[in-house]
């Protein structure tokens, strides 16, 4: 009998959330600037869906988009929570013509969540000031909500404490932006 290792455990995750309707997607299969966390296209592609019967306009979507990156604190928890309290409750979007009414945008449709796009994107290297590749990450409508580091259960010099580190202290510090929107992380040994 072979010993479960990281990569059969990725691979069991992958299986179980595409068992769960999500969609797997390679990490290098996605096209997007390395430094970039968000899957726009996809977040993009719901705002433009969700809100066709309202008109939203591309410069709109992309307001809405810029609404989910910056804000005006430096410090990474504070962005976290900002971003957090638009994605979980929604936001205003001021229209493009004026004689319009604010827009309340929702990144979720939580009603209706057939309309969402669930992904899960494994081995996607993202660069800031050093190059990272998550084990894997769950995508609603292009926002990163979910981070997984899995470690090998049976290798005595890594442990579930080394995955806690890897995210906690150089993720954090290396990709900051993978954690504007992160509402969970998840550390796994197959255990």
């Amino acid at each position: 009998m072979s010993n479960f290792n990281e990569a059969q455990l990725e691979q069991s995750i992958i299986e179980l959330m595409c068992a769960e309707g999500w969609t797997y997607t390679p990490g290098e299969n996605i096209s997007r600037s390395k430094q970039e966390v968000l899957l726009k296209d996809d977040l993009k592609m719901y705002l433009r869906k969700a809100y066709a019967k309202d008109g939203i306009t591309e410069q709109e979507v992309e307001a809405a988009v810029m609404a989910l990156t910056a804000t005006a604190t430096s410090d990474l928890y504070e962005q976290n929570v900002t971003v957090m309290r638009r994605i979980m409750d929604g936001f205003t979007l001021k229209r493009q013509d004026p004689n319009k009414l604010p827009l309340y945008i929702s990144v979720i449709d939580y009603n209706h969540v057939g309309n969402n796009t669930f992904r899960f994107v494994n081995q996607l290297e993202i660069e800031g000031d050093c190059k990272r590749i998550p084990d894997g990450i769950a995508y609603i409508n292009g926002l990163p909500l979910v981070v997984f580091e899995f470690k090998n259960a049976i290798k005595e010099d890594t442990t579930i404490e080394d995955a806690y580190r890897q995210l906690t202290v150089r993720y954090r510090h290396d990709i900051p932006d993978l954690f504007r929107t992160n509402a969970f992380t998840v550390i796994s040994d197959g255990v």
